[in-house]
């Protein structure tokens, strides 16, 4: 039931899934690290049955969309003029926006900068930029939990030997990812360059954690939903209740036992969550 395109926008190409009506309003859904558009299978056929019209790009770096060289290549803006040049390419002003741990990042993003392009926000365990830099910058557990930033600015240390074992998601429940995902998932990996690319990601991140711009976002005007697995070993709750104050509208839930893979451990009760909101239920 998917269509599969190569899109064009700000100077690379995204393969991107489509699914639903033509004519259904446009939901975006983002993966994070170290997925793909796959990340959002359990999603994907529930939106469209609902009548929504489905678009998973796979993001610059990652399985068959481009991957441009250089670390300066995968900045945060250069990640949101993405999205918002996807939007232009398939003539959407508006769509609703859901965006998983690195996903969620940019979708923040492109709320921040571009809020007139969209009509709703979904953030699945991905803070908002500034409670990020806060965290990292003034709370010791924070830092503690994000050691494995600090190991992705290691090169080829974190190619050759980290992502092996960073890649393998072991803290999601039993069950939520079986052998034929994680085939999927090594696939992707191993497209020529994808590792390399994603792991710029977060050097370019790093790169801007010093900047002396903390706090100065504006707040988020678009009607938000944050979902947060309460178990996430890599982000503290408290970067959920912090992001949410970075909105003007915003509605926060937690999921009590369930960690950072989130549409993965909870993917029905994941999806009616987002169908509810979208639905304004």
């Amino acid at each position: 039931m998917y269509e599969e395109h190569f899109i064009d926008t700000n100077g690379i190409r995204l393969h991107t899934i489509v699914a639903g009506p033509e004519n259904g309003k446009p939901v975006v859904l983002l993966h994070g690290f170290p997925e793909f558009w796959y990340g959002w299978r359990h999603q994907i056929e529930p939106l469209a049955k609902a009548g929504y019209r489905v678009i998973v790009p796979d993001q610059r770096g990652y399985n068959l969309s481009e991957k441009p060289n250089g670390v300066k290549q995968y900045r945060i803006d250069l990640l949101a003029q993405d999205i918002v040049g996807l939007l232009d390419s398939l003539r959407y002003p508006e769509v609703a926006l859901v965006g998983h741990d690195w996903g969620g990042v940019v979708a923040w993003q492109v709320a921040t900068d571009y809020p007139e392009r969209l009509s709703q926000l979904v953030i699945l365990d991905a803070p908002h930029q500034d409670s990020m830099q806060r965290a990292l910058l003034h709370h010791p557990s924070q830092l503690v939990r994000s050691w494995y930033i600090y190991m992705f600015q290691l090169p080829w240390v974190a190619e050759h030997l980290f992502y092996p074992r960073f890649a393998n998601f072991d803290a999601a429940k039993p069950g939520s990812f079986t052998a034929k995902d994680i085939a999927c998932y090594r696939e992707a990996w191993a497209q020529p360059g994808a590792v390399h690319a994603t792991i710029n990601w977060y050097r370019a991140a790093f790169r801007a954690i010093f900047r002396p711009t903390v706090g100065t976002s504006a707040p988020i005007q678009v009607p938000t939903l944050i979902l947060w697995g309460e178990a996430d070993w890599a982000l503290s709750p408290w970067l959920a209740r912090d992001s949410a104050a970075h909105c003007t509208q915003s509605t926060l839930r937690f999921f009590p036992g369930v960690g950072h893979w989130l549409q993965h451990d909870k993917p029905q009760e994941v999806t009616q969550a987002i169908l509810d909101f979208l639905m304004g239920v």
